[in-house]
C-alpha cells in the first residue's frame, strides 16, 4: 500500500499540508460524523475533522468528493434542528459558523452549502485553504483521476467544471455565488479575481485575502457581524462526456441548474425609445460625433476622437436602418453615412479597408484586426437582405477577398495582419491563440450570402469555418460578440441542413461564451452604482464588460433563439433568454448620465467623456474600477437603437405601445381591442411586460390574462405606464377598453 501511495504522489504537481492532512484523517477514520443524508444516488456524510468540517460526497463503491465547509482550528461542531436543511453549528476561537446544506434532486443532483461566520473578535484573514478535493474508491484524494475543463477567469463567474475519469463519477460543476460574499469583499478590501480554480487534486474556492507583506493586513471582519463566506452550489451528472460537444452540453445543463438556484437581482424598465431618440439627436447635432472627408459625413469611433472606421460606420448604419423601419419613417443620417462607404473600398485589392485613404501617419493603413475584415460584411449582408442595393453591391465586390483571406489562414485567423499580402502583424494573444471565434462571424456572413443567392459555395464556406473551430472547447471564445454570432451560425446551419451535429456545435460556442460571463452582482467600489449581473467580459482576458459586445451578443441571440425553436436545450434557452433580459437593464449604466461623476475615469485612452451626450462608455468593471477608462463610444451608439427596436412594440390604432424584456415571437390582433402575445423565453422564468401610454393619449382600462384565462395583476401602475410580471414563455391575452374623457397631455 505504501508503494502504491508513493506512486500516486509522484503523479501530483505537489501536495499541500491541507491535502496531506485530509488524506491522513480519511485513512485513519478519525473524523466524527455529524449528519448523513442522500443526494439522489449519492450519499453525503457531514463530519468534523481536526480543524475543519467536511461534507464527504460519495457514490458507493465509486469514489466521490470532499467539500470543506469550514476551516476553524480548535473547533467544536454539532447538528442543530432545521426544517428544510441540514444545519451545523461550529464554535471556535474565530467565532461562530453556521453551515446550511440543502439538496435538490431532479435529473441532476444539486447540493448547496451556505456558510455564515460571526467573528468573535476583529478577525484578520491572512489565508483560508481551498475547499474541494476528489476522492478515489478508497477515500484517497491523491488517487482520484480526472480533468478540470474550465475554471474562473478574472472576475467572471466563480465556477469550476471538471470530469472524473473513473467510471460512474461523471461530471461536476462547482459554482460559487459570489454575490452572497459582497460583505466579505468590502470588509477585507478584496476582489474575487480568479478565486475558483486550483490544480488537481486541490481546487475549489480560495477566499481572497489582503496581500501579505512585512506589514500585516489591517482590514478585519467586524466582530458580531454575520457575513456569508461561502455559498457553494455543486451539480453532479454521472453521464460521461465523450467529446467536446457532450462536454459543452453538460456544462450548460449544470450551469443552468446552478443558475436556477441563486437569487437573481431585479430589473427595471428602461426607456430605450427615449434613449434612442436622444442618441439620434446627438449624432446629428454634436460636432464631437461626426467629421467630413471627401465631401461625405463619417462618425468618430470615440467622442471627438479617432479616425473614421468602416466597421464603425456600418455598425451605426445597420442600427439606424432597423430604427427607421421600426419608426416607420426614414432617418436621413442613415443615407448620409451610407453615401460615404465607397471611399473605404480598395478596388485594387477588392476589399473594404479599415480606414479612409487619408488616414493619418500615426495609423498603419494596411493593418486590420481579423474580425474587422468580416464585421462590416455582416452588416452589409443584413442591409442587402433588406433591399439596400448599395450595400449589396459593396458586399459582393468585397466577398472574393474575404474568402481568399479565409483560405489563406485555413480558417484560423491571427489577431492582426496586413491587407496587402496577408503578412501577420500579431499572431496570437497572451493565451497563444489567435482570434479563435472569427470563423463564427465568417460563417454567419457566408450563410447570409447563401440566403441572398442560394449559391451552395457560400454554404460550403460556412461549413468549413465551423469545422476548423472544432477541438477548441473552452478556449473558443476570443471576443464575446464573435462567439455569439458563431453560435447563431451553427444553429442556422442546423436549420438549413437538418444535421444535429451543428446544433451540438452551437452549444460549444455557447459554453465558451457563458464561461466568460459574470453570473454575480458586484457591490465592490464603483460597481455599487451600476449592474453587472450576467454581463460578458468583452475578450477572453479582458477585465471589463463592453457595451459593443453587450448589444451585439443580444442581437445575435435574438437570431439564435429564433432558429433554435422548441428543440433547443432548456438550460440553453434559459441562459440565453436571461442574458438578453438582463442586458436591457445592465446596458443602461454604460451611459455616463446615469452614473455619479465621481466614478467616471479621469485618465481616458480615447477622446474624453461628455456626460451630456447620449453615447455609452466602452467599459465598466465588476471589480469596481472607474468607468470609462477606454473612452466614450460613438461606435457603440447603436446599442440604443438595437435595444429599442427589439424590446418596444407598436400596436396599430392603439393608444399605447408594448415593452417586453423577453423576445416576442408573435403579436396577433384578435379583436378591435384585444391582442394575443406569444413570449419566447424559458419555462419557469419570468418576464416584464409594460403597457406604455403614447403621447397625448389616455391610458385605457387594461385586462391581462394567460391563455387559460388566469388574470395577471399589475405590479405597478403609473399614469403613463402599467407594469406586469408574466411567465417568460407562453401565450398572453391583453384586452383594453378606451378611456373616457379628454386626451392626456405629455407627462
Amino acid at each position: 500500500m505504501k508503494a502504491a501511495a508513493r506512486s500516486k504522489e509522484k503523479q501530483l504537481p505537489g501536495a499541500s499540508p491541507y491535502l496531506l492532512a485530509l488524506r491522513e484523517e480519511l485513512a485513519d477514520r478519525s473524523m466524527k460524523r455529524l449528519a448523513i443524508f442522500a443526494l439522489g444516488d449519492l450519499a453525503v456524510e457531514v463530519a468534523q475533522g481536526a480543524d475543519s468540517v467536511w461534507a464527504l460526497i460519495r457514490r458507493p463503491g465509486l469514489g466521490g468528493f470532499a467539500l470543506r465547509a469550514a476551516y476553524a482550528p480548535g473547533l467544536t461542531a454539532r447538528r442543530k434542528p432545521a426544517s428544510d436543511a441540514v444545519l451545523i453549528e461550529v464554535k471556535s476561537p474565530l467565532g461562530r459558523h453556521e453551515i446550511w446544506f440543502a439538496t435538490s434532486v431532479t435529473d441532476l443532483h444539486r447540493l448547496r452549502m451556505t456558510v455564515r461566520l460571526t467573528p468573535a473578535v476583529p478577525l484578520l484573514i491572512p489565508f483560508l485553504p481551498r475547499d474541494l478535493y476528489p476522492l478515489d474508491v478508497h477515500d484517497d484524494p491523491t488517487g482520484a483521476r480526472g480533468q478540470v475543463e474550465a475554471a474562473q477567469r478574472g472576475v467572471n463567474t466563480g465556477l469550476l467544471f471538471l470530469r472524473r475519469d473513473e467510471p460512474g463519477m461523471g461530471s461536476l460543476l462547482y459554482f460559487q455565488n459570489l454575490t452572497a460574499m459582497n460583505g466579505y469583499y468590502r470588509a477585507t478590501d478584496t476582489v474575487p479575481d480568479g478565486v475558483v480554480g486550483g490544480e488537481w487534486p486541490e481546487f475549489g474556492y480560495l477566499p481572497p485575502s489582503p496581500p501579505q507583506s512585512g506589514t500585516p493586513p489591517t482590514k478585519p471582519l467586524p466582530p458580531g457581524e454575520t457575513l456569508t463566506i461561502s455559498d457553494a452550489i455543486l451539480v453532479f451528472r454521472d453521464m460521461p462526456a465523450r467529446d467536446e460537444q457532450d462536454m459543452a452540453r453538460l456544462f450548460l445543463q449544470l450551469l443552468g441548474s446552478a443558475y436556477a438556484a441563486i437569487d437573481r437581482p431585479d430589473v427595471e424598465y428602461r426607456d430605450w425609445t427615449d434613449r434612442a431618440d436622444r442618441t439620434l439627436q446627438d449624432l446629428i447635432n454634436s460636432p464631437k460625433a461626426t467629421v467630413r472627408h471627401y465631401g461625405h459625413l463619417y462618425v468618430h469611433p470615440y467622442t471627438d476622437s479617432e479616425y473614421p472606421d468602416a466597421m464603425v460606420q456600418l455598425s451605426l448604419i445597420a442600427a439606424l436602418h432597423d430604427y427607421a423601419k421600426w419608426r416607420g419613417k426614414p432617418v436621413a443620417l442613415e443615407r448620409s453615412l451610407l453615401q460615404g462607404l465607397p471611399k473605404f473600398y480598395d478596388a485594387k485589392l477588392g476589399c473594404l479597408r479599415r480606414y479612409l485613404p487619408n488616414v493619418g501617419e500615426d495609423k498603419d493603413a494596411d493593418a486590420v484586426d481579423s474580425w474587422y475584415l468580416y464585421h462590416p460584411l455582416l452588416n452589409l449582408a443584413r442591409l442587402a437582405l433588406d433591399g439596400v442595393e448599395e450595400a449589396k453591391a459593396l458586399l459582393f465586390d468585397s466577398l472574393e477577398y474575404a474568402i481568399r483571406a479565409a483560405h489563406h489562414f485555413h480558417y484560423r485567423w491571427p489577431i492582426q495582419f496586413k491587407v496587402g499580402d496577408f503578412s501577420i502583424i500579431t499572431a496570437t494573444a497572451a493565451d497563444d491563440h489567435g482570434q479563435t471565434d472569427v470563423g463564427g462571424i465568417y460563417a454567419y456572413v457566408m450563410l447570409l450570402c447563401f440566403q441572398l443567392t442560394d449559391d451552395k459555395r457560400f454554404l460550403d464556406e460556412a461549413r468549413a469555418a465551423i469545422e476548423a473551430a472544432r477541438g477548441m472547447r473552452f478556449t473558443l471564445n476570443y471576443q464575446a460578440n464573435l462567439t455569439a454570432w458563431g453560435a447563431a451560425a451553427c444553429l442556422r446551419l442546423w436549420r438549413i441542413t437538418d444535421e444535429p451535429d451543428y446544433l451540438q456545435q452551437g452549444y460549444v460556442y455557447l459554453a465558451s461564451f457563458f464561461h466568460n460571463t459574470e453570473i454575480w452582482e458586484s457591490e465592490i467600489g464603483a460597481a455599487r452604482h451600476y449592474h453587472n449581473f450576467l454581463g460578458a467580459t468583452c475578450l477572453q482576458d479582458a477585465p471589463y464588460m463592453a457595451i459593443y459586445e453587450c448589444f451585439e451578443s443580444f442581437a445575435a441571440f435574438e437570431r439564435l433563439l429564433d432558429d433554435g425553436g422548441p428543440r433547443l436545450e432548456p438550460a440553453v434557452r434559459a441562459l440565453v433568454s436571461e442574458y438578453c433580459r438582463y442586458a436591457l437593464d445592465r446596458a443602461w449604466f454604460y451611459y455616463p448620465d446615469t452614473l455619479p461623476r465621481k466614478i467616471l475615469a479621469t485618465k481616458i485612452r480615447n477622446g474624453h467623456i461628455d456626460p451630456k451626450l447620449s453615447f455609452p462608455l466602452e467599459d465598466i468593471y465588476a471589480d469596481g474600477q472607474a468607468a470609462g477608462q477606454v473612452g466614450q463610444e460613438i461606435y457603440g451608439a447603436g446599442a440604443a437603437f438595437v435595444f429599442a427596436t427589439r424590446s418596444e412594440h407598436w400596436v396599430t390604432d392603439a393608444p399605447f405601445r408594448l415593452f417586453c424584456n423577453q423576445f416576442l415571437r408573435g403579436i396577433e390582433r384578435t379583436g378591435e381591442h384585444a391582442l394575443a402575445i406569444q413570449l419566447d423565453g424559458a419555462e419557469g422564468y419570468g418576464a416584464d411586460l409594460s403597457v406604455i401610454r403614447l403621447p397625448r393619449r389616455r391610458m385605457p382600462r387594461l385586462t391581462l390574462c394567460t391563455a387559460d384565462g388566469d388574470p395577471i395583476k399589475p405590479r405597478r401602475r403609473r399614469p403613463d405606464r402599467v407594469d406586469y410580471r408574466v411567465p417568460a414563455e407562453g401565450r398572453l391575452v391583453l384586452q383594453w377598453l378606451p378611456a373616457t374623457g379628454k386626451a392626456r397631455g405629455d407627462s
